[in-house]
């Protein structure tokens, strides 16, 4: 794992792609028994924004440095991701909220705000379950907490609608059943992560232009090994387990909003209500699910007038 934090000879490595986001450093610390990489750049009221699937902290490179202008961003690379520790266990949300409440209490942050995208998201909104005292305000980009309403999604896709293009009103997310499948995912994928990357980007996204062969290079990177895509699988194969966990959740207090994609907004309208007293959702409907880089500057402006 250092080499691939420290490795001046390899592009992707966190010590050459943090050049790229002036005033922001690379951090690496050991919480909960797990070390976590992170970035950190700004001042002001933090932001501690999770990532999701397939990809890491790099995920941010259009919205963190602008938001480093007004807040202290941290992007942490979540238990399984990138050069953070990639255990055998513990990639239940519950578990991976105690990583990051334990990353708070050493940053000595009385309170902060979340932003979670995808598996981020799920991260995200289980610590606010969990903690709810250390979050101010808690932002889910397309990644709500498993519920129960993961079981009906389909095993088939409806007809007609699976399509080169994701479907707005009948998302069919395959890779969501593939990832629970333990030891198959690695050795298909091993040193070939980046085709499923370039069909996943292709499909979810709306214009897949918006993401450079350069960043799909950097998550191939992360992803190309047996035991990185055994880790991130973890955070699926768990559903079930959260899914039991919510249900012992009270609704949120803090002020929640849920940033939503063309194919999440009417279900995250609809669901998010449910967890959260106090929320609003806003539909970035010409978006993909990649919202950082299909409307960066949408995100900003979205998350910036939440945050004020």
């Amino acid at each position: 794992m250092e080499n691939e934090k420290t490795n001046t000879t390899d592009p992707y490595s966190d010590t050459e792609l943090i050049k790229q986001w002036p005033g922001f450093e690379n951090r690496y610390t050991t919480v909960n028994g797990v070390e976590l990489h992170y970035v950190e750049g700004g001042s002001g009221a933090p932001l501690i924004c999770l990532p999701g699937w397939p990809q890491t902290w790099y995920s941010f490179k259009n919205v963190a440095p602008k938001l480093a202008e007004k807040y202290r961003v941290i992007v942490v690379d979540i238990r399984g991701m990138g050069t953070s520790a990639k255990p055998e266990t513990g990639y239940d949300k519950k578990t991976m909220a105690v990583d990051i409440y334990h990353l708070i209490s050493y940053l000595k942050l009385p309170k902060v705000h979340l932003l979670g995208h995808d598996i981020g998201g799920m991260v995200a909104m289980s610590i606010a379950f969990n903690f709810p005292d250390v979050v101010q305000k808690l932002i889910v980009m397309d990644g709500a907490h498993p519920s129960e309403g993961m079981m009906r999604m389909p095993l088939i896709p409806p007809l007609g609608t699976f399509t080169n293009k994701m479907h707005g009103d009948a998302p069919y997310a395959w890779w969501m059943s593939f990832n629970q499948v333990k030891g198959l995912p690695e050795k298909l994928l091993e040193g070939r992560f980046n085709y499923l990357l370039d069909w996943l980007f292709d499909f979810v996204m709306i214009d897949e232009k918006k993401i450079s062969a350069f960043e799909k290079e950097v998550y191939a990177a992360a992803y190309n090994t047996a035991d990185s895509i055994r880790a991130s699988n973890g955070w699926y194969q768990t559903f079930t387990q959260d899914i039991e966990d919510g249900k012992t959740y009270q609704q949120l207090n803090m002020p929640v909003l849920g940033i939503a994609s063309n194919v999440s907004y009417t279900y995250m309208k609809m669901g998010l209500p449910y967890v959260a007293k106090d929320c609003e959702v806003v539909g970035l409907l010409d978006s993909g699910h990649y919202m950082n880089e299909e409307a960066p500057e949408k995100v900003i402006d979205t998350v910036t007038d939440f945050l004020h």
